[in-house]
């Protein structure tokens, strides 16, 4: 048995103590009153953090509240017929009846729907241009400044050509394009060495997007042909989703987790 684990053992063997529930009550109680006496008490760094962390959790609180709260919603009433003639633009409108209804199973659902698409880093730092890119001086007097060369990982596809030096306007360097990736697949529990098809989405910049620019949170579109994935219809899956989990410019490679 774990060394930690004794009070549990107790517990199974013997029970709870006659008045362990009337103690959590009463704690339970004390619990707001003893919260706001710490809010009273702290100041600075610790009163900020321990204010915002609150402040999360009655939003949370609020919405779930918001959840079951009972809504207003309209249902056609049969049985009042209008008396005369009706125009058919208030066919509809006529005979309906409000009701309230509870829509906590609707909004379940839609947010199980939500959750499908969750990534493992919800948020990531912002990365501001200047550290993305470096500016490159041109032109015989080195004064003009409107090339820009790429100082983090980036993809460019198999038909990618450079442009002449003379008009191109951002230098991806080949040290820093990559093709592959090592996607853990969260279920399996293993990593593969995959090629990468494109960028879908890097949340820094739709420009970032464009010229395949991969930092830490990037969603890119891997090829998972050989891992033999299938649909519910028997078909094979070609490519798939996967969100970067690492710096790729500072570790050399690119990790990313498989969104299953």
């Amino acid at each position: 048995m774990p060394q930690n684990e004794h009070i549990e053992q107790s517990r199974k063997r013997h029970g709870y103590r006659l008045d362990h529930f009337e103690r959590k009550r009463k704690k339970e109680g004390r619990q707001p009153h003893e919260q706001a006496e710490r809010a009273k008490k702290l100041h600075g760094l610790k009163a900020k953090l321990y204010n915002k962390k609150r402040h999360a959790e009655k939003v949370q609180m609020k919405k779930t509240m918001k959840l079951h709260e009972e809504k207003k919603t309209k249902a056609r009433n049969n049985e009042k017929v209008p008396e005369g003639a009706v125009p058919a633009y208030l066919l509809d409108r006529e005979g309906q009846s409000r009701a309230k209804v509870l829509s906590n199973m609707v909004k379940q659902k839609r947010k199980e729907k939500a959750g499908k698409w969750d990534v493992p880093l919800p948020k990531v730092r912002a990365v501001g241009e200047d550290e993305v890119f470096k500016v490159i001086k041109t032109g015989k007097t080195r004064r003009k400044g409107w090339k820009r060369m790429v100082t983090k990982a980036c993809f460019v596809g198999d038909g990618f050509t450079r442009k002449p030096p003379k008009y191109e306007r951002f230098i991806r360097p080949m040290g820093l394009r990559f093709k592959k990736a090592h996607v853990t697949h969260p279920e399996l529990k293993a990593t593969f060495c995959l090629p990468i098809i494109g960028v879908k989405k890097n949340p820094q910049s739709s420009l970032y997007t464009q010229l395949g620019v991969i930092t830490k949170g990037t969603v890119v579109e891997v090829n998972v042909s050989e891992l033999g994935l299938v649909t519910q219809g028997g078909k094979v899956v070609w490519g798939k989703y996967a969100q970067v989990t690492n710096n790729p410019e500072n570790d050399g490679c690119i990790n990313a987790v498989l969104l299953v």
